[in-house]
């Protein structure tokens, strides 16, 4: 059974305290009812039914959710007396492309001033106190911590970046790029990748034998896949990138085929293979030494050909992949024997080995692979990766200089020339370039592979 007791004013019969209910009990202020009197406890009461979308103005001990999604507005502040409380909170977290402007009463002010506040920063909330007239609405609390359940891709490893919504990991040498969550959608579980192989060293030449071959880039293999549209990266991109799961992927990053010092007819050294998943990269093939056994090794992109007789490129794309990895290397010019004549640059990601330079290598545009390492080129805004090596120099039939690397990091060939002769140039490093062979004189030593690189990237936000 329900009673009702209608009075208008509840007094105490003795002392200061008016005890209403008991322990245990709920004393409950009716629906639509409204209380004065017992002041406020420093919160709001947060306006759920009623998201903003333009300009308003706030009430005090309210709390407001403002939607800017599709353009910006003004919140005005009330009349502000001592003790009054406003919140609002960035709902679509967009305040960072269309700002909430929050505007003080007429002459009062916020934080000391008489002007607006802009809140732009993304997820931000902010809670005003009107202290007095000196300082007006002091912002109490301000957080843009966001948190959010996260419906993309998260993982770690490498050295991150971010360009616009998407992270890009970039591995220069191995490490582990582990998922500890999976995207929501299926679609954006796909990771683009740019994986290159080690470059091969040149070869090597000794005393006045005919010239060496150049050392041939490394595998270059890279992804632009269709779900992520990104911009201009390489016309040997597949469009299909990796589907991941929340595991661990270790990251393997080759290194460059090494150098040889000393007199010797040796071809290079090759690279080593690159991997990410089910991505491997083939390290670039040795350049061809000047010596009939010393024939250019094929690999990701092949040896330069070597002075004289059995003087063709090693093969690229080797193992084979489509689209290929790279290019086989020069065919140097025909010759009379072994010990005459001059040899080929190696191949290239994008073009053959030349008859004295190595090949061209590939690109991405830096902007799809923020922070990318690789070398200048020209296309704008680019980053090149392996680049053939260049051949070394000889003096027979005529003395001449050793071919330029291909761009993408592949190095130079050693001169040679009445005065002596210089060691071929290495390959940049986290390039995959060739490295040059040797010029054709006792002593002078072929130029290292560059190491390669491993770089991931996926929309996260």
């Amino acid at each position: 059974m329900t009673s009702t007791i209608k009075v208008n004013t509840i007094t105490t019969e003795s002392g200061s305290t008016l005890t209403v209910g008991g322990c245990g009990k709920t004393v409950a202020l009716a629906s639509g009812a409204s209380q004065t009197g017992f002041g406020r406890t420093g919160t709001v009461d947060w306006q759920t039914g009623s998201i903003k979308t333009g300009t308003f103005t706030a009430v005090n001990g309210q709390g407001f959710f403002a939607d800017t999604s599709s353009s910006a507005f003004t919140m005005n502040l009330p009349a502000g007396t001592a003790g009054n409380i406003v919140s609002v909170v960035d709902y679509t977290n967009t305040f960072q492309n269309n700002a909430l402007t929050i505007s003080p009463n007429g002459s009062q002010k916020i934080g000391g001033v008489n002007a607006d506040f802009v809140a732009n920063t993304e997820g931000q909330s902010l809670t005003f106190v009107y202290v007095d007239d000196t300082e007006g609405w002091k912002n109490v609390q301000d957080s843009t911590s966001n948190a959010t359940g996260n419906a993309f891709l998260v993982a770690t490893g490498g050295t991150i970046t971010c360009c616009g919504n998407f992270k890009i990991h970039t591995f220069t040498g191995p490490g582990t790029f582990t998922v500890s969550q999976a995207a929501v959608c299926s679609a954006n579980n796909a990771v683009d990748y740019l994986v290159v192989a080690g470059g091969a060293s040149g070869g090597m030449s000794n005393g006045n034998q005919g010239s060496a071959g150049g050392g041939g880039a490394g595998g270059f293999r890279v992804s632009n896949d269709t779900c992520m549209p990104g911009p201009q990266t390489s016309p040997l991109a597949n469009p299909s990138g990796i589907t991941v799961t929340a595991t661990a992927f270790p990251i393997t990053v080759g290194g460059g085929g090494a150098q040889i010092s000393g007199p010797s007819n040796v071809k290079g050294n090759s690279g080593s293979n690159s991997i990410f998943s089910t991505i491997i990269s083939a390290g670039g093939g040795g350049g061809g030494g000047s010596n009939s056994p010393e024939t250019a090794a094929a690999g990701g992109s092949g040896g330069g050909g070597r002075a004289g007789s059995n003087n063709s490129g090693g093969a690229g794309n080797t193992p084979p992949v489509s689209p290929p990895q790279g290019q086989n290397g020069g065919d140097a010019p025909s010759s009379p024997g072994d010990s005459s004549g001059i040899s080929a640059g190696g191949g290239g990601a994008g073009q053959v080995g030349q008859s004295a330079n190595g090949g061209e290598g590939s690109f991405v545009v830096q902007a799809g692979f923020a922070g990318c390492n690789g070398t200048t080129g020209p296309v704008s805004g680019a980053r090149y990766f392996a680049g053939g090596g260049g051949r070394g120099g000889a003096c027979t039939p005529a003395c001449n200089s050793g071919g330029s690397g291909g761009t993408g990091g592949g190095g130079a060939g050693g001169n040679k020339g009445p005065s002596g002769a210089a060691a071929g140039t290495a390959g940049t490093a986290n390039t995959g370039g060739g490295g040059g062979a040797s010029g054709s004189l006792p002593g002078p030593s072929n130029g290292a592979g560059g190491s390669g690189i491993v770089i991931l990237r996926y929309k996260y936000k």
